[in-house]
Parts: structure tokens; C-alpha cells; sequence
């Protein structure tokens, strides 16, 4: 089976062309196996790029690192749109994609004939509790406190598709990003668990921002996470609603709409080589 190993900045992930090959029955098993980065080929997942199904241009699925299937992927969803365009499947832009979290449009800026970075609607933030979800209480969770391990954070909960969890500190350490993420994760007030943005203000428009990823662990960026602390970040009075997320893979830059409501993303993406997987 052939893949293709991309990144959008550093959020590495293998994908599939399901355009030109079928899926095994057990994908989830699949992106367990090939995600490992000492016997697989190294990623944070595995993301399925398909025929569309509902009027879009192209589907995509994702799997993360322990084989869980997650509804969307800011940072993949820029790679699929790469692909789609590179091979040839659909050389419109803007495009739509069909996600697990509904149909998302990008727009592509080219170099050449090949896509260099894209600019995604990433939809307007989910507040309520019930839908992120999260049994904290409140109509909506902003700057609330919640005590993990014995430690006192203060927390503002979004979804963008899929829950986030965002903590301003005033600083980055391993210790929270490594210690209390898996923590936050797995707390049972997050029913289907949580993605965990570290973040660390530089001014009102610039952040530095490190991510415990729901399935897969600290990745090197999450593109969801960035839109989830540009939210975030106004809501709490931290930030601007233009920001540039500095993350370990690169750089996203974020702007949520104080017109439509709607957040935008624009980053890279990259492919790093194509291989055959014997399944």
C-alpha cells in the first residue's frame, strides 16, 4: 500500500490517497502501527483522504497514534488539500472538504502547480458545555478553575470540531505540558476526553503555544488548538482577534471574525516523501 508522509507545521501524519487504492478493514489498527516512531514510519496519526460523499470536493478521515478515529485536524486538513490538488483529484480553490465535523472551505495559495499553504474556515467555536463536551459547569467555561493533580490551573473550554482545553501560564514548562496534559486529558469531566493548549502570552498579538493532543500525546502543533487559543485568548482578555501562534513544528497565523464569527487559519504544508507499506 502506498502512503504519503506529510506535515503541516510539524503536525506530522501519514496519509492515504483513497482516491486511487482501498482502506484495509481495520484502519485504526493501521495508523497505531505506522504511527510508532520506532517500528512504523513515525507520525501523530493517519489521515484517509477519500472521494467526497456530501457535495464536497474531497473527505477526509483521521486516526490518531493509539488508533482512536478524532473528527478533524486543522494542520492535516491543510495536507489533504495539498494532495488532493497536487494529484490531480480536484484543482479548484477554493475548496470544500468533508470532515468529521462537517464540510470545511480552504483556500489555496499555490506555487507554480503545487500548493504551498492554505487558508481554512475553520467554523465558528462550540461554547456550550454539553457539546464540547464537558461537565464543568456554566454557560460557558472561561477562565475557570480546575484543580488536577493538586494543582489549581484556570481553564477555558471550547470545541472547534473537536474539545479543547486551553491553560494561559506564564510560562511553558515540561512539567505541564508533559505532566498535567495526560492528566487533563483523561480527567472524566472531559467525557470523550481533551486536547490540552499550554499557552504563554508575548504580547497581544503573539503567543507561544505547546499542545497535549488528545490520542497522540505533545505533536509539534495543532491547528484546531491554535484556533481554540485565538478564541481563548479573546475571551479572556488575553489577546487580539489576530494573532500568530508560535508553535514547535512553525508558525499559524489566526484571525477570528468579529463579523461572521468564524475563525480563519492560514499555515504551510509540506510533503516529505512517498512509500509502500506491505499490509
Amino acid at each position: 500500500m502506498q502512503f504519503i508522509k506529510m506535515h503541516g507545521a510539524g503536525n506530522d501524519y501519514v496519509y492515504i490517497d483513497g482516491f486511487q487504492q482501498a482502506l484495509p478493514d481495520d484502519v485504526g489498527e493501521l495508523a497505531r502501527r505506522m504511527s510508532h516512531r520506532r517500528f512504523g514510519v513515525g507520525a501523530d496519526g493517519l489521515i484517509a483522504v477519500l472521494p467526497p460523499q456530501s457535495g464536497g470536493d474531497a473527505r477526509m478521515r483521521m486516526w490518531n497514534a493509539d488508533g482512536s478515529e478524532a473528527e478533524m485536524c486543522g494542520n492535516g486538513i491543510r495536507c489533504v488539500a495539498k494532495l488532493v490538488y497536487d494529484r490531480g483529484h480536484c484543482r479548484t480553490s477554493p475548496m470544500r472538504i468533508e470532515t468529521g465535523s462537517g464540510t470545511l472551505t480552504v483556500e489555496l495559495e499555490l506555487s507554480g502547480e503545487r500548493v504551498q499553504r492554505v487558508t481554512v474556515d475553520m467554523g465558528e467555536p462550540i461554547f456550550e458545555p454539553q457539546k464540547i463536551p464537558t461537565t464543568l459547569s456554566g454557560e460557558r467555561i472561561v477562565h475557570q478553575p480546575l484543580t488536577i493533580a493538586g494543582q489549581t490551573l484556570h481553564v477555558t473550554c471550547l470545541s472547534m470540531g473537536n474539545p479543547h482545553c486551553v491553560v494561559f501560564v506564564p510560562e511553558l514548562t515540561d512539567q505541564l505540558v508533559l505532566g498535567l496534559g495526560p492528566k487533563i486529558e483523561m480527567d472524566p469531566r472531559f467525557p470523550q476526553r481533551t486536547n490540552v493548549e499550554f499557552v504563554q502570552v508575548l504580547s497581544r498579538s503573539e503567543v507561544l503555544q505547546r499542545t497535549w493532543e488528545r490520542g497522540s500525546g505533545e505533536t509539534w502543533a495543532c491547528g484546531t488548538g491554535a484556533s481554540a487559543v485565538c478564541v481563548a485568548g479573546v475571551l479572556t482578555g488575553n489577546t487580539d482577534r489576530q494573532l500568530l501562534v508560535r508553535l514547535l513544528g512553525g508558525e499559524l497565523s489566526l484571525n477570528w471574525s468579529g463579523d461572521s464569527g468564524r475563525v480563519f487559519m492560514t499555515g504551510g504544508a509540506t510533503e516529505v516523501f512517498v512509500g509502500q507499506w506491505e499490509v
